[in-house]
């Protein structure tokens, strides 16, 4: 039996042997490096080992960075010399009846359901509209936007290009998640307010008459207290219903966020050389993209329209594989130039200071936390908007995550299928497929750890939704480049 006194003594001596081992060792060394043959080894991990804990690559993205703007300059001279290209892709003109640019006027009437949705709040806050006949207005207004480029593309579908459509698509969708943080944002600031003023009316009502005037000058004090204090509202902040100005309106149209809040956090300058880096990343990154879809993508989909009529499994395989790199490439640039370049543009020139538009996706460990981080403004947006909500009306967390999954995968299909004037529903089932591959890759992080759940990420976003796009473009090339017979 071993007492107390002999387990620390063990331990203790232990501790001996340690310490004497590094100090044997550190002793070994010393003797090693005054030998004559004057050594240079030591032990050392190489860089790109997980030991190492090396972590500065800066060097090797500027590298990836400089090979794409070589293939990038040569693409862009090449596009340009081609003027079928430019008039195309770049200027999204009439394919059809001789109509220029037929995107603009969709596009400049996004103004106007904008307006109309600022005319329908002014009406509730003045009373000329009863606030149940406005929410419906309301529900109309945002509906009608995600509705009106269907129905002119149906109408006038051969005046657009592709490129045309799309983004007119796009500005609209934009403009329906804006108008309904508006509307929700502004309905949240008239039911506080109404509430304020209620419970202001009956704790008044209670009071006898000759305490009125003490009452009143005793509120007056509190506020100066509280204002001078910066505990209750700060200067020059604005507040319900001052907000309901087509300044206010334009400038939150314009800013880069989803979520509509009374006062924006500002920056106090615009710094001038920022801009002019995003400009200009801006233009070089859209000519790159244009110029490997036109390049890479567009020949890839072309060539793969025989193969995939033929149903040849693993032809079918090597031509997905061979698609989803482009596809994966173009989607990476695509990310930066959108959500670094041009929101940072738009941020700096409008002084919005909030610039999380994305974080470290890359790092992802499951598809849950990717989604979470990789599009801040439009999670920032479901979380608000939609997630809360479901969940305050008591349904659970699951309930919310499932109407948010299917919010998104609705509106990926409406970015597909409306541009290209044919219903499918591989961006739909996609998207609805993220939740369960999110328990997949949280159990492979648990069970084999991190890095396998990140592998899982990477291998969704390389072989997954790009893969499901991809098949757009093999159907829409079976409807409109049917090889000849």
């Amino acid at each position: 039996m071993t007492t107390e006194a002999d387990e620390k003594a063990l331990r203790y001596r232990r501790a001996q042997s340690v310490t004497a081992a590094e100090e044997i060792t550190e002793k070994e060394n010393k003797v090693r490096r005054s030998q004559a043959d004057k050594p240079c080894h030591k032990p050392r991990d190489s860089l790109f080992s997980w030991s190492s804990e090396f972590a500065n690559f800066t060097g090797l993205v500027n590298w990836g960075f400089l090979m794409l703007s070589i293939g990038g300059v040569r693409l862009c001279l090449e596009n340009f010399l081609n003027s079928a290209f430019v008039a195309t892709l770049v200027l999204p003109m009439s394919i059809g009846d001789g109509n220029r640019f037929p995107s603009i006027g969709p596009s400049a009437f996004s103004v106007v359901p904008a307006v109309l949705s600022l005319l329908i709040e002014r009406g509730i806050a003045v009373h000329i509209i009863p606030e149940k006949i406005g929410i419906t207005l309301q529900i109309s207004n945002i509906l009608f936007v995600v509705i009106l480029p269907v129905v002119v593309l149906n109408m006038r579908g051969e005046d657009f290009s592709f490129v045309g459509i799309t983004t007119v698509c796009m500005i609209y969708l934009i403009l329906f998640l804006k108008l309904w943080s508006y509307c929700q944002t502004n309905h949240w600031c008239r039911t506080t307010l109404k509430g304020k003023c209620v419970k202001n009316k009956l704790r008044r009502q209670s009071l006898s008459a000759p305490n009125w005037n003490d009452l009143v000058n005793a509120e007056h004090e509190q506020t100066y207290e509280e204002d001078k204090n910066g505990k209750a509202a700060a200067a020059g902040l604005v507040k319900y219903p001052d907000n309901l100005q087509l300044k206010d309106l334009f400038y939150f149209l314009l800013a880069p966020t989803l979520c509509y809040e009374l006062n924006f956090p500002r920056t106090a300058r615009i710094r001038k050389r920022f801009v002019v880096k995003r400009l200009l990343e801006v233009i070089f990154g859209v000519n790159l993209v244009l110029a490997l879809f036109q390049q890479w993508m567009i020949p890839s989909v072309t060539n793969s329209v025989e193969t995939f009529t033929t149903m040849d499994p693993v032809r079918i395989t090597e031509r997905l594989l061979k698609l989803a790199i482009p596809n994966h490439l173009l989607w990476l640039c695509f990310f930066y130039l959108s959500f670094h370049s041009f929101l940072n543009l738009m941020g700096e020139l409008l002084q919005f200071a909030d610039r999380n538009f994305y974080n470290d996706w890359w790092n992802a460990n499951n598809i849950s936390v990717f989604w979470s981080t990789w599009n801040m403004p439009v999670h920032r947006w479901a979380v608000r908007h939609v997630y809360i909500p479901i969940t305050e009306m008591g349904y659970s967390k699951f309930v919310a995550s499932i109407v948010v999954f299917f919010i998104s995968a609705f509106f990926h299909e409406y970015l597909v299928s409306v541009p290209l004037q044919m219903f499918r529903i591989w961006a739909f089932l996609g998207m609805m497929a993220q939740p369960p591959l999110s328990v997949i890759s949280r159990v492979a992080e648990v069970k084999l750890g991190p890095r396998w759940g990140n592998m899982i990420v990477w291998s969704s976003l390389i072989l997954g939704q790009p893969l499901a796009i991809m098949m757009y473009y093999h159907d829409y090339a079976l409807l409109h480049f049917k090889p000849q017979q």
